[in-house]
C-alpha cells in the first residue's frame, strides 16, 4: 500500500471503488462517506459528516441489504491481500482480539458479552499486514466481528471443543481467511499470548505456514541432549538456555509505563512441542517441531518489571541472528495494540449509535480502515523517499499551503513529505527536538485534526495560493 493513498489523495476510491453494493450510486455514496470521515475522523458520525446531505446519506447507504460488514471491507481486504502477493520480503500478519463496546445501545440484539460479563459488544479479531523492514502497514488482511454466545449449562470439554462458535476458533479462523504465501514468498503470523493455542499452533504445522507466537502455556516439550530425547516443561526450559549474545530492543510505551531502551540476552533451540494428554480443541494430536527464543532484560532498573518474552517460531532460529530477527518481528506486534486505540480514540468507534447490527456493522468496517490511515500518517514520514518526494504528491495542495503557511510563515508548495509531516507533528504538539522520538499517529493525528479545520477554514474564505 502506498502510504500516501492511506492518508491523503483519493483514499474512498482507493479502499472502497471496487465495493460491490448492487448498485453503483451506493458505491459513490460510501466513497464519499470515506474520504469526507478521512477528513474529520474525530467525534461522532455529526462530527465526522458536517453536511447533513452527507449524514442523511450514510443512514440510507447503511439501510441497503447489500451493505454489509463484509462488502464494505472485502475491497481494502482484496488490495492488502494483493499488496502482500507483490511485497518481495517478509510480511507480517499480526493478529490480535479487541474488544468494541456497545452496552448502552439496548436494541442490539445479537451482540455478546465483554469483559467480565457486564458490558456488551463485539470481539473484532483484526489481522493486520505488516512490512516487518519499515514497519509500513499495508492494510487489514482479515476482521472478524465476534459475538459471544449464550452457553448451555453443564456444557462438558468435549462439547466446548466441538461447538462452532467457540472464541479460541478465532486465531484459526483469521489465519484460514488469509491463505498460504505464494511459492517464494514469506508471510509469518505473529501473536500474542492469546495465540498460543494448540489448535492453531497444529493449523499452522499442518499448512506449513510460518509463526511467532509468545508463549502462555508451559507445555511439555522434548529436547535432544547427547543424541537422546529429553522430556522437560517449556518455560523452563527457555530460561536455562545457553546466552547467543546480546543486544538492545526498544519497548513498546504503555499506560504509565514510557518507552525505554533495553537490554536484552538472547538465547533459542529446537523443540518438539507434546500433544497434552487431555485434549483441548480440534488438533491432529502429533508432536509439533519448532524453536523457542528467550529474550531476557539484563540487570532491569529498580521497580520496573523486567522484559521477558518466550517466543515459539516455526522458523529457524538456530544463530543469534535468527533469534534476533524473530524477537524484531515479535516486536512489531504492538503496532495493533495502536491500531485498536486509533480505532477507538483516533476514530471513535465505539461512539456510534446504530440501533441495528444491520446498521452498525458496515459502519465499523469503514471506520476500521479509516483507522488505518491514522497509523499511515507515521509510515509516510518514514519511507526512504520523505526527503525528496514532494508532499503534492500525497496530501491536497490546500493542506500543503495551510500546513507552510503556519509552519514558516510564507507558502511553500515544494515542501517535502518529510517537512509536511514533521510540521504536522509540530502542530500536534511534537517539539522536533533533537532528541526527541519521531513522531507517533497520536500526535500526527492531533496535528492532522487541526489542519482539517485550517484547510477547511481557508477553503471556505476562497484561498486559492497553492501554485
Amino acid at each position: 500500500m502506498d502510504a500516501g493513498q492511506g492518508v491523503g489523495l483519493g483514499f474512498g476510491e482507493t479502499h472502497f471503488g471496487a465495493a460491490q453494493l448492487g448498485d453503483r450510486r451506493r458505491t459513490k455514496r460510501l466513497v464519499d462517506t470515506a474520504n469526507r470521515i478521512l477528513e474529520h475522523p474525530q467525534g461522532t458520525l455529526p462530527d465526522k459528516l458536517r453536511s447533513p446531505a452527507a449524514l442523511k446519506g450514510l443512514y440510507r447507504l447503511v439501510d441497503g441489504p447489500t451493505v454489509t460488514h463484509e462488502s464494505v471491507l472485502r475491497p481494502h481486504l482484496e488490495r492488502t491481500r494483493q499488496r502482500m502477493r507483490e511485497h518481495p520480503g517478509v510480511v507480517l500478519t499480526i493478529h490480535d482480539t479487541t474488544e468494541l463496546d456497545y452496552t448502552d445501545i439496548t436494541t442490539l440484539q445479537a451482540i455478546g458479552q465483554i469483559g467480565n460479563g457486564s458490558h456488551r459488544g463485539y470481539l473484532c479479531h483484526n489481522s493486520l499486514a505488516v512490512d516487518p523492514r519499515t514497519r509500513e502497514v499495508f492494510g487489514l488482511a482479515n476482521q472478524i466481528l465476534f459475538c459471544r454466545p449464550n452457553v448451555a449449562e453443564g456444557e462438558t470439554r468435549a462439547d466446548r471443543r466441538e461447538r462452532a462458535t467457540r472464541e479460541s476458533r478465532l486465531w484459526k479462523r483469521g489465519s484460514e481467511a488469509i491463505g498460504s504465501a505464494p511459492p517464494g514468498h514469506l508471510w509469518v503470523d505473529v501473536c500474542d499470548r492469546g495465540g498460543d493455542l494448540l489448535e492453531y499452533l497444529d493449523h499452522k504445522d499442518a499448512s506449513s505456514q510460518a509463526y511467532v507466537v509468545r508463549s502462555k502455556h508451559d507445555r511439555w516439550v522434548e529436547i535432544e541432549r547427547d543424541g537422546q530425547p529429553v522430556r522437560c516443561k517449556l518455560h523452563g526450559l527457555a530460561r536455562s538456555l545457553p546466552e547467543l549474545g546480546r543486544r538492545s530492543i526498544e519497548t513498546s510505551t504503555h499506560p504509565g509505563k514510557p518507552a525505554r531502551t533495553v537490554s536484552v540476552a538472547m538465547a533459542s533451540a529446537a523443540v518438539t512441542l507434546l500433544p497434552p494428554v487431555q485434549a483441548r480443541g480440534e488438533y491432529r494430536g502429533v508432536p509439533l517441531r519448532t524453536w523457542v527464543i528467550h529474550v531476557r532484560e539484563i540487570d532491569p532498573p529498580a521497580g520496573v518489571e523486567p522484559v521477558e518474552w518466550i517466543l515459539l517460531s516455526s522458523v529457524s532460529a538456530a544463530n543469534f541472528e535468527q533469534a534476533c530477527e524473530r524477537a524484531d518481528w515479535y516486536a512489531c506486534r504492538w503496532i495493533i495494540e495502536e491500531y485498536h486505540k486509533a480505532k477507538k480514540t483516533g476514530c471513535n468507534i465505539e461512539d456510534l449509535q446504530f440501533t441495528s447490527e444491520e446498521r452498525l456493522e458496515p459502519v465499523i468496517a469503514l471506520l476500521s480502515v479509516a483507522a488505518l490511515s491514522l497509523l499511515q500518517l507515521r509510515s509516510a514520514s518514514r519511507q526512504e523517499d520523505a526527503q525528496t518526494r514532494p508532499a503534492v504528491e500525497i496530501m491536497p495542495k490546500v493542506h500543503v499551503a495551510v500546513l507552510s503557511g503556519w509552519r514558516f510563515g510564507r507558502v511553500r508548495m515544494e515542501l517535502t513529505v518529510h517537512e509536511f509531516f514533521y510540521a504536522l507533528a509540530r502542530l500536534g504538539g511534537h517539539q522536533n527536538r533533537r532528541h526527541d522520538h519521531p513522531p507517533g499517529w497520536i500526535v500526527l493525528w492531533r496535528g492532522w485534526v487541526k489542519l482539517q479545520c485550517m484547510a477547511d477554514g481557508a477553503t471556505a474564505i476562497g484561498f486559492t495560493r497553492c501554485g
